[in-house]
């Protein structure tokens, strides 16, 4: 038996067996589309079918204003931010910038133009040139006072909603699956054995141990469990105000699109965000971006239909309990509440997995009530001798390191030593200090007794530093305790509270 650690073997690609494996990529490219959608708003391709995905009505390129399902105002509001932005432009090429068809993009130039504020300029080609008139101009000035968004249109929330909904993941998990989805991971059977019921039930997944026992490579590579892709809109309305959703360092988009797909929408992988100590409150809720006047989605509304991860739980400004409690509902209703500035409240699907990883003491962040809400609790823990001895070899052989077996024993000493266990990413982290030392000194490469103390000298605190950090608490503490006695004597020998140095002075 492995024992219940993890580790990754190699920076880029793993060695499994002596054989060298290259890890599943995370591009969406590869991505199946997600089948989840409902019929008659289908974005998936039907099976064995050879024209590609097919794109239902509601997410085709709108062919009228109302399709869009925004207020008509906020369309020509983009359109002539992006004409103003321009100056003269095309219709084409306005319509373009914020994702109408041409067709609609001409009838509201036209509209504009019979309401003077907009000025056609000639032909280019097939297309006008357009431009703003003065009063187009001062309008549009004076709207962008209040919201200078002149991005891509939003979509309407009530469609957002029904979307999340449908594309809520069906996953089909088993020993097999979950073993590919962590295969350049080194992963005993128990522990994938106890994951994979984790993500089938309801509720959030709670991963605790010491530290460097892997919590963080499993939770970053959970997401490789899904395979398809769903649609992620680039925007938001929300009470005539907008939301952006889409953000580049989360979601990833497949290099080719549904042809026909409605711009507002981009079909990415699912998505997987991740938030550390930096985790805050605010971030759980809507930002409001003064100089845009725009709403920026938290962190839960960008993983619907994916995997949010909170590392190093517990080490957050704010109180687990705190965050917990800000999710109590969402985990247990799937719906979320939000309120925007002008304080109109709405509600958004709480469509996630959530998993939250951690070194400390489960019982030091909050009571039985608190725990029994994180349902899937997992323990990462040290792994066994066997499971650390072919984790060495395969490092030291990706690394082209020579392992003795009396180097091999050293490191499992000083591991003992110094930690009281076995952890997975010691045979990385001395692999690679060896190397460092062995280029520096031009020596063999190899990981020997020798070598083994000369790493664990710079690698683990000194103990005599520890004997010497504990002593210096204690005379801390022994000088504060002096202190409190002689503060004590002194208030006895003056009973009345008299100052003796302010008495000097007065007499003085």
């Amino acid at each position: 038996m492995l024992g219940v650690g993890v580790v990754m073997v190699s920076d880029r690609r793993s060695i499994i067996c002596g054989e060298y494996l290259q890890p599943r990529g995370d591009r969406a490219d590869n991505f199946g589309v997600s089948d989840e959608v409902a019929v008659d708003q289908q974005v998936a391709p039907s099976p064995g079918s050879a024209g590609g995905p097919f794109v239902g009505a509601a997410y085709r390129m709108p062919t009228s204003v109302e399709d869009l399902g925004i207020p008509i105002g906020m369309v020509e509001d983009l359109f002539c931010r992006r004409v103003l932005q321009a100056r003269r432009t095309t219709i084409r090429a306005a319509a373009a910038e914020i994702g109408l068809s041409l067709n609609v993009a001409t009838g509201i130039a036209e509209d504009l133009r019979g309401r003077n504020l907009l000025e056609y300029h000639g032909l280019d080609g097939r297309d006008y040139m357009i431009g703003l008139t003065e009063e187009g101009s001062r309008q549009t000035i004076a709207s962008m006072r209040e919201s200078s968004y002149s991005d891509t249109l939003p979509v309407p929330l009530s469609l957002y909603v029904q979307t999340v909904h449908s594309q809520k993941a069906k996953l089909k998990v088993n020993r097999e699956t979950i073993k590919q989805a962590f295969n350049d991971l080194v992963v005993a059977d128990e522990l994938l054995d106890q994951l994979g019921p984790a993500f089938l039930n309801d509720g959030a997944i709670f991963m605790y141990g010491p530290p460097g026992t892997g919590k963080t490579s499993l939770a970053e590579r959970m997401i490789r469990i899904h395979s398809d892709a769903i649609l992620i809109p680039k925007a938001i309305e929300v009470d005539s105000q907008i939301i952006t959703l889409f953000d580049a360092a989360v979601h990833v988009p497949l290099a080719e699109q549904p042809p026909g797909l409605d711009p507002r929408w981009i079909l990415c992988a699912r998505p997987i965000v991740i938030v550390g100590g930096e985790l805050t409150l605010d971030m759980v809720d809507l930002e409001l971006d003064e100089k845009s006047g725009t709403y920026k989605a938290p962190i839960q509304m960008q993983a619907n239909n994916g995997i949010l991860v909170v590392d190093d739980f517990g080490r957050q400004a704010i109180r687990p309990s705190d965050l917990l409690n800000r999710w109590i509902i969402p985990l247990s209703r799937g719906i979320d509440f939000l309120k925007l500035a002008n304080g109109s409240k709405f509600t958004v699907p709480f469509e996630i997995k959530l998993v939250a990883s951690t070194n400390l003491n489960p019982n030091s962040l909050g009571d039985d009530a608190f725990l029994r809400r994180l349902r899937n609790k997992v323990h990462v823990g040290a792994i066994k001798e066997d499971a650390f001895n072919w984790i060495l070899a395969r490092v030291s052989q990706a690394k082209g390191l020579q392992v003795t077996a009396e180097g091999a024993e050293r490191l499992r000493y000083q591991a003992e030593q110094h930690l009281g266990e076995l952890r997975p990413y010691l045979a990385v982290d001395f692999c690679e200090l060896a190397l460092g030392i062995c280029e520096y000194e031009d020596m063999a490469r190899v990981l020997d007794t020798r070598m083994i103390d000369r790493v664990a000298s710079v690698y683990f605190v000194n103990e005599q530093v520890k004997t010497e950090r504990k002593s210096s608490a204690e005379r801390a503490a022994e000088l504060a305790q002096k202190a409190a006695e002689l503060a004590q004597s002194s208030a006895n020998a003056n009973p009345l509270g008299f100052d003796p140095f302010s008495l000097t002075l007065h007499q003085s």
